[in-house]
């Protein structure tokens, strides 16, 4: 390859390069790493609280509706803790779902981070879950609770979660619960 200063000292060849294969691929992936970022960096900048994919009601009596805004059908009245899963931001408003697959929207401002957990189990049966001073089946026992009862999350490991519900704390199998 001849290279030689033209008078506007410019670097001038008589030979064109052709990039190598490395080049190219080493391109491609900064190029694709680079969209990549500003996706995940556009994403959640726009997501908001959908990010968090999950929330609880702050309050008793929080309408839950059948659309994003006051002058639709109150669906569901929920209590305070009721955890939900945001579907869909709208607004101010959150297309959420609850533990039994129900869907409505609720305003952004009647819910929260902090987390709760809902009974799952023995829906059929009627039946009580364990509540247990340790997270272990071998435990002592300490309460016990209905499919639908809501908890405060104080920790969860290993498969359980520590629970609050009034003066009630203890430890709960994860795969007994839902929420977050």
């Amino acid at each position: 390859c001849l290279e030689y200063l033209d008078k506007e000292e410019k670097v001038v060849s008589n030979q064109k390069r052709k990039p190598h294969k490395k080049q190219i691929l080493n391109t491609m992936k900064k190029n694709t790493f680079i969209i990549l970022f500003i996706f995940v960096l556009l994403s959640s900048l726009t997501a908001g609280p959908v990010l968090a994919k999950m929330v609880a009601v702050k309050n008793d009596n929080v309408n839950m509706r059948s659309g994003p805004r006051l002058d639709t059908n109150v669906m569901w009245k929920l209590g305070i803790g009721f955890p939900l899963k945001v579907l869909k931001k709208s607004g101010k408003w959150l297309k959420v779902k609850d533990f039994e697959g129900a869907v409505g929207w609720v305003h952004k401002d009647v819910v929260t981070r902090s987390g709760h957990m809902i009974v799952n189990a023995q829906k059929k049966n009627k039946g009580k879950i364990n509540i247990r001073n340790k997270p272990s089946t071998k435990s002592k026992v300490v309460a016990q609770a209905y499919y639908g009862v809501v908890f405060k999350t104080l920790d969860q490991q290993k498969g359980w979660v520590k629970v609050q519900n009034g003066k009630v704390t203890g430890w709960i199998k994860r795969s007994l619960l839902w929420g977050f």
